[in-house]
């Protein structure tokens, strides 16, 4: 299998220029000005596009057993929904239960993948308790391949660590060489808000926001830092969503805290008022940590240009609204916590991003795809464009003009969060190791061929 890119304008996280690109075995094995197409390649001309490396989504829930339901997608329809938006490598988020064993969870996630994703994919390891068994486990669980955790400062009783147990995941990553990623509220404040709330007859969506407040996410981040200070511990805060958080990691950052700062693209392009539509519309956007005020977005976008937040994620969660969502109907804290922008992300980030001026195209390659590369062990295999690299290339077209819609769009729910946004550009290929699997727009490529990425503890 040979395919050769020609005339397009590559750009990675640092470099600019206009040459053609030979693929073969799967990787990259030539740039150059020119290349002549030997006889049975494949050849695709990008004149007028960009070539970027394929975009990697470091926060995706494909499996997930939540609140009494199942996200909708399957590794079928999430990896194509991925791949038709630009990503061409899943992050997926593998949360068991406290009662489920980490090595049987570890082993069910895999097997939902496995055979059945179109993109290359690899996982966080959820931990949700610490014992010495789990500990064995957790140890044997990087040894096949893992080398980032998942923790949750958050969902008392289901998912959240107690203060010891967090001192134990983290001395554990820290011996390990991983990093930990931080799902960041304090969970006994949420759980007495949404109490109170509910006690005063506040049932409504619109209420969910304040009963997860940012000061509750900045008490959460303020908390992961003091432990992982004390540690020495290399931590990344999964979604963060307003300046109060992302002031609290900066903090941290000055007192010398190895932390990292993921943002997600809800937080960039929609805001509180949108769970605060009527008729139970606002569910749609119910998700944890919350929307927020506008005024968080140009912070989060100037963190994004500046470098203070590393990494662009989804924590795409899609759940029916006509009855996933009614779960919670007359309880806010029924509602599934999620929406569906997998698809999404790389199209709306290029538009009200590049397009808007906000960032340029190096920072927008730089924190889609290259810094989760470099921080979960998968560069330079992945999140660039240089011999040597798998072949995952996004062919992209500046000129696209298009709108969002659930009529569309091949995510596995029944609504799209961001109906009737405009778009400015999308992938009109997408490859794989070196095979086209998008190709204007439609999915063209192979179900089962995403391999399962094994990755090395970094040991920072």
């Amino acid at each position: 299998m040979s395919l050769l890119i020609k005339n397009g304008e590559i750009v990675t996280a640092s470099t600019r220029y206009v040459a053609d690109i030979w693929c073969e075995n799967e990787t990259i094995t030539r740039i150059d000005r020119n290349i002549p197409a030997p006889a049975g390649s494949e050849v695709i001309d990008a004149q007028g596009k960009y070539i970027f490396p394929g975009f990697i989504d470091p926060h995706v829930h494909i499996y997930l057993p939540f609140m009494g339901t199942f996200a909708k997608d399957t590794y079928e329809t999430g990896s194509k929904a991925a791949l038709i938006g630009g990503t061409t490598t899943l992050i997926e988020m593998l949360c068991p239960s406290r009662a489920e064993e980490p090595m049987a969870a570890f082993e069910l996630w895999l097997g939902k993948a496995q055979g059945n994703s179109a993109c290359d994919f690899t996982f966080h390891m959820g931990v949700t308790r610490y014992d010495d068994k789990a500990e064995k486990q957790l140890t044997e669980i990087i040894k096949r391949g893992i080398s980032s955790f998942k923790i949750f400062l958050a969902y008392k009783g289901a998912f959240g660590l107690s203060d010891e147990e967090l001192y134990k995941v983290l001395q554990l990553a820290k011996k390990l060489g991983v990093i930990t990623t931080a799902h960041c509220e304090n969970e006994q404040l949420v759980l007495e808000l949404q109490k109170k709330l509910l006690a005063e007859g506040k049932t409504g969506p619109e209420w969910h926001h304040e009963s997860r407040p940012p000061m509750v996410e900045a008490e959460g981040v303020h908390h992961l830092m003091s432990f992982a200070k004390q540690l020495d511990a290399h931590v990344y805060i999964a979604h963060t969503s307003c300046e109060e958080a992302l002031r609290e990691a900066v903090c941290g950052k000055m007192a010398g805290v190895n932390v990292w700062v993921e943002t997600l693209i809800e937080y960039l392009v929609a805001d509180k008022t949108f769970a605060e539509r009527p008729n139970f519309e606002g569910a749609k956007f119910v998700m944890s940590p919350p929307l927020r005020d506008k005024r968080n977005q140009n912070i989060l976008w100037n963190g994004l240009r500046d470098g203070i937040v590393s990494t662009l994620g989804t924590d795409h969660a899609p759940f029916d609204f006509a009855t996933q969502k009614q779960m919670g109907i007359k309880d806010f804290t029924k509602i599934p916590n999620g929406m569906p922008t997998l698809e999404d992300r790389v199209n709306l980030f290029y538009t009200y991003g590049v397009k808007r001026g906000r960032l340029d195209l190096h920072r927008f390659v730089d924190t889609a795809s290259t810094q989760a590369a470099k921080l979960f062990g998968l560069f330079p295999r992945k999140g660039t464009i240089q011999p040597g690299s798998d072949a995952d290339l996004v062919i992209y077209d500046p000129n696209y003009r298009g709108k969002l819609s659930v009529k569309t769009q091949t995510m596995n729910v029944d609504y799209n969060p961001f109906e009737g946004m405009i778009i400015e550009g999308r992938p009109s290929a997408v490859t794989v190791r070196g095979q086209v699997a998008v190709r204007d727009g439609k999915f063209v490529g192979q179900i089962g061929r995403g391999n399962f990425l094994q990755r090395e503890p970094n040991h920072f």
